[in-house]
């Protein structure tokens, strides 16, 4: 029975020693896809469109809350003239536009949001199929992402494709 018990230990030991050699043939790389994505040029010309979008809907809300502090300040100095009935119609008026400045501050931002997706996606894409593309021409089975807070990676100290990927994206 003995026997029997190390035969069956040094037979997982032999097993366990086999998926670890087989696991050392596996070639794997890292690359901080943030970095090359930030260095493509096509990044670069999303980024300056969201931000121009944006400068645009900050210049309009601008705009609006001027308007709205104006006529307050206006309603205020006229209150003492006017009736109750007017002053608290003009309350609604106030709160009604503070609602459509806060209704369209939201819709800017949704707008913004769905407009970086819409530019990123293709940007992402073009490197997910480069970094294949160069991975699987020098022989790598698994790229890690070495991005900062990206998941599943505690140390890269293998073969770094970020310079290979650039290359072979012309950056």
């Amino acid at each position: 029975m003995r026997h029997i018990k190390h035969v069956l230990i040094a037979f997982a030991f032999i097993l366990g020693t086999s998926g670890f050699v087989q696991a050392q043939d596996s070639k794997v790389a890292h690359i901080e896809t943030q970095k090359l994505v930030e260095a493509m040029p096509t990044y670069q010309a999303a980024i300056g469109e969201l931000e121009k979008l944006q400068r645009s809907y900050d210049a309009q809300i601008n705009e609006m809350g001027t308007e709205l502090q104006n006529t307050m300040k206006r309603y205020a100095n006229e209150a003492d003239q006017q009736t109750e009935e007017t002053n608290i119609a003009r309350q609604r008026e106030v709160q009604e536009t503070q609602q459509k400045i806060m209704e369209y501050r939201q819709n800017a931002l949704n707008d913004l949001k769905q407009k970086e997706q819409d530019l990123l996606k293709p940007i992402l894409e073009k490197a997910r199929v480069a970094i294949q593309k160069v991975a699987r021409a020098k022989g790598f089975q698994y790229v890690l992402d070495s991005t900062t807070g990206a998941a599943g990676v505690i140390m890269a100290d293998g073969y770094d494709l970020l310079n290979d990927v650039k290359a072979d994206l012309g950056i």
